[in-house]
């Protein structure tokens, strides 16, 4: 079955370990290689089958807005919505329920706009999508190995069964994979979160108890870009590939 057309693009972030990059506009709009954090995420997004993005803005919302206009001027999909959270940033839990109203029944894809990868073997978001199934999850995420990865956490966040199936780590376990900012989820599975900012993750920890939250790990190199030396990273590593 094909993905969602419709995505959470989580852009609402302050950005502090990005300094000084982030002095005068959102991480969002940190370059890599020439081209926004947030384009490189649409883009990879569209090539999926994405036609809508909800983004979430809070800080140098203005600037993300006016970005995103101009994105779209030049004719460039996805058509946008904005998720205002100029008030309060969210988090990711809270951000995804503020924008319940925007996002519409079905799943949808979630992503991060500060991870940036290079696929060994065909399309990673198409990779989510084909495993995707809701009736036997309510999340599927996108994975990539402690040593295919830079800037994520060493440790590892989770371990994958040979049914796809998604175990967290326990205290002072280490773990092979770490989650890479994509998802597919039903974002009903924040309805029921509390008012006000909060994450994602005890939500994912309660549902894969229950084997509610499945995972993928397509072949490639993952790079978060969370600080100034990480974004020099990648560009040095995309300008190899």
């Amino acid at each position: 079955m094909s993905g969602p057309k419709v995505a959470m693009v989580l852009a609402a972030g302050l950005g502090t370990r990005m300094r000084p990059l982030t002095n005068d506009r959102p991480k969002a709009l940190v370059e890599v290689a020439g081209k926004a954090l947030i384009d490189h995420m649409l883009d990879r997004l569209v090539a999926a089958g994405v036609e809508t993005a909800v983004v979430n803005v809070h800080y140098f919302a203005d600037l993300v807005e006016a970005h995103l206009r101009a994105r779209e001027a030049q004719g460039l999909a996805p058509r946008i919505v904005i998720s205002d959270e100029r008030a309060q940033a969210l988090e990711t839990g809270g951000g995804i329920k503020h924008a319940l109203p925007l996002l519409g029944e079905g799943p949808v894809f979630v992503a991060n706009i500060d991870s940036i990868w290079i696929e060994h073997a065909g399309a990673a978001v198409d990779a989510v999508a084909a495993a995707w199934d809701p009736a036997r999850m309510d999340v599927c995420l996108m994975l990539a190995s402690t040593t295919g990865s830079l800037g994520f956490h060493d440790t590892g966040d989770v371990f994958l069964g040979a049914d796809g199936i998604v175990r967290f780590k326990d205290a002072g376990e280490m773990a092979p994979l770490v989650y890479v900012g994509v998802h597919i989820c039903k974002p009903a599975i924040t309805a029921d979160g509390p008012e006000g900012p909060f994450s994602l993750l005890p939500l994912w920890k309660r549902l894969a108890a229950d084997g509610r939250v499945h995972g993928v790990a397509p072949e490639g190199l993952w790079m978060h870009v969370g600080d100034p030396q990480a974004k020099l990273a990648a560009e040095a590593r995309l300008a190899e590939a």
